[in-house]
């Protein structure tokens, strides 16, 4: 199924994303763990592309087997920093031979020592030739609710989710934050700036607490004293972070479907037991076994 559709059916959907291995070794424990959040059956699961799309055989491979296997609804990622025109043909034209439905369109990080390539410099570009080429196809794009890093300003920002709009995005997932405040008031911003489309909230739940400086860096997202707090009591006990960081996620989640934010994604980074427990706790509003 499309997404965009999928979300014009549901009012609230909950899904998660899942990564490839590095290398071919690790696919098989991979596939198992994305099949244990498969058997969940979320309203859909998105496939992340490596680094310069290291791993594009496996996003593919996780992909296609994750809709054969359970009748998933997958978001297959594509990133364009290092690639060619001739490469993102070539990978949509795998995606739509393995009726892949709904492609992740991203610039993406240079990987370490790669080199940044000539035919794209931003990921509107990117949308631009996806809905060329194949425009029966549902494409989801990235915002940044406290802003991209690299611009200088949040105007700047805006601009270029406009122009993602503008060239066929036709939803939007955020980057990850831990502050609802700071979600509805970027939605707001989206409103005046014309911009319409149905966006998906991340939420990354945080189980161990070395995540936490990495996750920052990453993304600059602001942490809340309540957040730090659960973290400095916690996070010398794997187990207490793990349990706190799942239910921190959910009762952010409440909240954002409490407020009308539906459309929930969750970055739950290969781990079956995360998803179930989120789903589990919401369970009744989700309406899971009725």
């Amino acid at each position: 199924m499309q997404i965009n559709r999928l979300f014009q059916t549901k009012e609230v959907t909950l899904s998660f994303e899942v990564f490839p291995p590095k290398t071919d070794a690790g696919l098989e424990s991979v596939l198992k763990a994305t099949h244990k959040i498969a058997e969940l059956h979320p309203d859909f699961m998105s496939v992340t592309y490596g680094a310069g799309g290291g791993t594009s055989r496996s996003t593919a491979k996780i992909a296609a087997d994750l809709q054969e296997t359970y009748g998933t609804t997958v978001l297959a990622h594509l990133t364009c920093v290092t690639a060619t025109k001739a490469k993102v043909a070539e990978m949509v034209d795998n995606y739509r031979e393995l009726g892949i439905q709904n492609i992740m369109a991203l610039r993406g990080d240079l990987p370490r020592d790669g080199v940044r390539g000539e035919d794209y410099r931003y990921a509107a570009e990117l949308i631009r030739d996806i809905k060329k080429r194949a425009p029966e196809l549902c494409i989801g794009g990235a915002c940044y609710p406290e802003g991209h890093v690299e611009c200088a300003r949040p105007s700047e920002d805006l601009d270029h989710l406009k122009a993602k709009v503008e060239a066929g995005c036709d939803f939007l997932t955020t980057q990850m934050f831990f502050d609802n405040n700071i979600l509805y008031n970027f939605l707001y911003k989206l409103e005046k700036k014309g911009i319409h489309v149905p966006v998906c909230a991340g939420i990354m739940p945080i189980t161990n607490a070395k995540q936490v400086a990495r996750s920052v860096a990453l993304s600059g997202s602001t942490i809340p004293q309540r957040f730090r707090t659960m973290v400095d009591r916690f996070g010398d006990d794997p187990g207490s972070m793990r349990q706190a960081g799942v239910i921190y996620a959910t009762e952010q989640i409440v909240d954002l479907i409490a407020n009308g934010v539906g459309h929930i994604h969750v970055y739950s980074m290969n781990k079956p037991e995360v998803a179930a427990g989120i789903q589990r706790s919401l369970s009744e509003i989700l309406g899971v076994g009725k």
